[in-house]
């Protein structure tokens, strides 16, 4: 290992898991515990995102903690979780996810929040032939690269966007126009295309369609542009602090469109808290709400209510997609050393690859390229202080509102 990184390694939480886990000896943890890596974004621009993941893997270990480890081929198996903060690097994020693996001995990995940085790690983990899994990437563009080893708990983003276009052309007979405004990055770049395509297909006139370069802090230019487009309808991505300017522009500068989506603004409450009243009436898409009522479930929760009790009494707010895709896929992993039967590392992933469960979170069925398969995806609007869930119809708990 490097010793300018390993002497400037920023460690946040370096491990949590059983209180007897770090006094085993070396031989029993290689065969007593699950010891998972993570590196995560806990300082710089994806904080807020990072802290999420490392938030809900420490009550989903809290879970697996009070119920003496996880049950594997008739015995206890401890459950360890070693992290570093990559302070938001890309660069950085692989050189700890190499540390993971040649340093720690982890015999998994967990992916970082996005899709960019996931591919990164990916890579790394392919290269030493460690199971990894993403709960928060969504771009296919990180599965189509021939990964055997990567696997991803969130629906590809075609499915929202195709969903999104056929639902508000029905709630708005007479829409025609959209402007697409979305940031030059993996993700959110991948759904500006998404809904272009989405939107062509559904008969819909993109008017505008431009892409904003990472660090943006001035969106006037573009605005001004999709003011005098007209659009019935204005759809932005990026991340969170790029959202909450881009509405206040929005609203500063007069577009008056009757729907505003942003993804995945509304799925989150820092969206919401930091833009008050103008957060009212913004839809957006996101792959889960605390509203699905699933039971029967494998892992610690066994229904969606039971993992929003405890989340809500944790942490005094509601979850997110974030939190329940990871806490997810932890699940997952569980499942498949069960099914493995060891930890062996090539058992664990063809495990993986065979997954087919249920969840508090939902089905979790990979596909060939080891991404979640798509599945109907709430489709949610800022009503007043609530998030209200539009689509589907089965958890459905509002009608869509046109902003005046």
């Amino acid at each position: 290992m490097n010793m300018t990184l390993k002497n400037g390694l920023k460690v946040a939480g370096l491990t949590f898991g059983l209180a007897m886990a770090s006094a085993v000896t070396p031989a029993v943890a290689a065969d007593d515990v699950l010891v998972i890596g993570a590196p995560l974004a806990l300082t710089g621009g994806l904080a807020d995102e990072g802290k999420k993941q490392q938030d809900v893997w420490k009550l989903w270990l809290d879970k697996i903690n009070a119920a003496g480890g996880i049950d594997v081929d008739g015995k206890k198996m401890q459950v360890k979780f070693v992290e570093y903060d990559y302070q938001t690097d890309g660069k950085r994020a692989g050189q700890l996810a190499e540390k993971l693996i040649t340093d720690d001995n982890v015999d998994v990995l967990m992916a970082p929040f996005g899709s960019g940085h996931t591919k990164i790690i990916a890579a790394v983990a392919e290269r030493y032939q460690v199971p990894m899994l993403a709960c928060v990437a969504s771009s296919t563009s990180v599965y189509d690269q021939g990964f055997k080893y990567l696997f991803g708990t969130l629906a590809p983003n075609t499915g929202m966007t195709e969903s999104m276009v056929e639902f508000f052309k029905a709630q708005k007979p007479d829409l025609k126009t959209v402007a697409i405004y979305g940031r030059d990055d993996v993700f959110p770049k991948s759904m500006a295309s998404a809904l272009a395509a989405s939107a062509e297909s559904g008969g819909l006139d993109v008017v505008y369609n431009e892409l904003y370069a990472v660090g943006t802090m001035d969106h006037s230019a573009a605005v001004s542009a999709i003011k005098s487009a007209n659009p019935d309808w204005v759809y932005m991505t990026g991340y969170t602090q790029d959202l909450i300017l881009g509405r206040k522009q929005l609203s500063d500068m007069g577009v008056t469109s009757p729907i505003i989506t942003m993804v995945t603004g509304p799925a989150y409450r820092e969206f919401t808290e930091g833009l008050g009243e103008l957060a009212d009436g913004v839809t957006s898409s996101t792959w889960w709400h605390h509203s699905t009522a699933y039971t029967d479930a494998v892992g610690p929760w066994s229904t969606t209510a039971s993992f929003y009790a405890d989340f809500t009494a944790a942490y005094k707010s509601d979850p997110d997609y974030v939190h329940a895709s990871c806490a997810a896929a932890a699940d997952v992993l569980v499942s498949a050393v069960q099914a493995a039967g060891s930890k062996d590392k090539q058992a664990v992933r063809d495990a993986l690859a065979a997954t087919d469960i249920l969840t508090f979170y939902g089905p979790i069925d990979f596909g060939d390229n080891g991404m979640n398969q798509g599945r109907e995806m709430p489709i949610i609007q800022v009503q007043g202080d609530a998030i209200k869930v539009l689509y589907p119809e089965s958890i459905k708990n509002a009608d869509l509102k046109m902003i005046d």
